[in-house]
């Protein structure tokens, strides 16, 4: 079993991500809480968490300084930032420590339960830490600055959909998107969010159940194979996302598929 650092001075706001934690992810991640920066520095020495929840604006020390020491500790584990402010320069500090995600106050269970699947996915197939790509924070910057609206979000979504529609067979993350289109890792997160109104992860695991549907249309298809080419080398975790993510399993889909398809047919003649 995982653990995860949940770190909020904030207690509602603590039991709340704690909770859904323990709902979605019993026997996977067991919860260590903290009320503020340095008891979530102190408490990831003792523990040493594979995966860190961090709220921004806390007192003492905030999550950035904190993720920044919890980084010195630990080169490869999963830090979330949660925040109430969309801040680049919050983001910009992010940079530095590779954060996983992004998320805005007040999100939604989804948003944070797909963030929480990459992140266990990660600490059981650690690839060690991702090297920033420096020119990224200066494109990033820039931008910024001369964005020019929903014309630019845009270009930039197609941008991301071409690339996505290439990519999903692959074991992506978020940074290999990122470093693909010379973003920094947080720019690219928030650039993200603009665009599609989700997190990276949430729009990577939606698409690649809509793949899955349609092979699972094909009855000569195993499930197995489809697992591996949507993106999944373990099926049964594929599994366990699809029904996450459609409701019903994999080989439920599958049956209703065939069912409505036979029906049609039928009506047909």
């Amino acid at each position: 079993m995982y653990r995860v650092l949940v770190a909020d001075d904030e207690p509602i706001e603590r039991n709340v991500v704690s909770r859904t934690i323990q709902k979605y992810f019993e026997g996977q991640l067991s919860v260590v809480t903290a009320a503020n920066g340095r008891e979530a520095v102190q408490l990831f020495a003792e523990r040493r968490c594979e995966i860190v929840i961090l709220d921004i604006e806390m007192p003492g020390m905030n999550g950035l300084e904190a993720a920044e020491k919890i980084r010195e500790m630990d080169a490869q584990c999963s830090i979330i930032f949660q925040t109430a402010f969309d801040e680049f320069s919050y983001a910009k500090r992010a940079i530095s420590v590779h954060a996983l995600d992004y998320l805005l106050k007040p999100g939604t269970d989804e948003e944070l339960i797909a963030v929480l699947d990459e992140a266990v996915r990660l600490a059981g197939e650690r690839h060690g830490p991702i090297q920033q790509n420096g020119p990224a924070e200066d494109k990033g910057a820039q931008e910024t600055e001369d964005a020019t609206g929903n014309v630019r979000l845009a270009a930039v979504a197609e941008t991301i959909r071409d690339y996505i529609e290439g990519h999903y067979m692959e074991e992506i993350a978020l940074q290999d998107a990122a470093e693909a289109m010379r973003y920094s890792e947080a720019y690219f997160c928030k650039l993200f969010k603009q665009c599609f109104d989700k997190s990276f992860v949430m729009y990577l695991t939606e698409f690649r159940v809509e793949k899955a549907k349609q092979l699972l249309a094909d009855v000569r298809i195993n499930i197995k194979d489809i697992s591996t080419q949507v993106g999944y080398r373990d099926s049964n975790y594929f599994a366990k996302v699809f029904k996450r993510i459609a409701g019903i399993t994999p080989t439920e889909y599958r049956t209703q598929a065939l069912v409505a398809a036979e029906k049609a047919g039928q009506q047909n003649e």
